[in-house]
């Protein structure tokens, strides 16, 4: 573990080292110090030795430029904590395993295999939420068709018990000698 963690902060620290390295030869091939002698071609009419100086205070203000612009980067670098960042990020592909360059690369035909094996199971369950659905729906229809079976043997039975009373009724008032009301 502490090796693993030791070769981590160096890697970290090799991280931003490199990010001042290629900063630093960035704008060093931006400001190249011109030789002497294309120099003084570009000032044909001054003498050799206002020449020679024009080349020495060309020098001083491109090494002047260099240490200025060198010093800023790494002032910004500091104020804004790119070494933070720069230690975040690294953190995040090392537990994600997202570095390109230490992970394996992933087989198109495994990413097809995941994804048609997601839609299969998307698809397995539709398919059963469907079928609840249906039987719920012929459920109902049955309980509405027994209902309206239920309204019509009441609407019967109705009938039957108003025949019943009609026939008590005509019963009660027949004069068989049985009953006189």
């Amino acid at each position: 573990m502490f090796i693993h963690h030791f070769f981590f902060h160096l890697q970290k620290m090799s991280r931003q080292s490199d990010l001042n390295k290629s900063f630093k030869l960035a704008v060093r091939s931006l400001l190249t110090t011109c030789p002497k002698q294309e120099f003084r071609n570009a000032f044909p009419n001054f003498s050799t030795s206002e020449q020679d100086s024009l080349h020495r205070l060309f020098i001083q203000v491109i090494t002047s430029l260099h240490e200025n612009i060198e010093d800023e980067f790494e002032s910004l670098c500091l104020e804004t904590q790119v070494g933070a960042a720069l230690d975040t990020v690294e953190q995040l592909v090392e537990e994600q395993g997202l570095d390109p360059l230490l992970s394996e690369k992933t087989n198109i035909m495994d990413v097809k295999c995941d994804i048609s094996t997601a839609k299969k199971n998307e698809i397995q369950y539709l398919t059963g939420m469907l079928e609840r659905v249906e039987e719920q729906k012929r459920l109902m229809q049955a309980r509405i068709e027994l209902l309206k079976r239920g309204k019509q043997d009441v609407s019967g039975m109705m009938d039957v018990v108003e025949k019943l009373r009609s026939g008590i009724l005509e019963y009660g008032t027949c004069d068989n000698g049985l009953h006189n009301p």
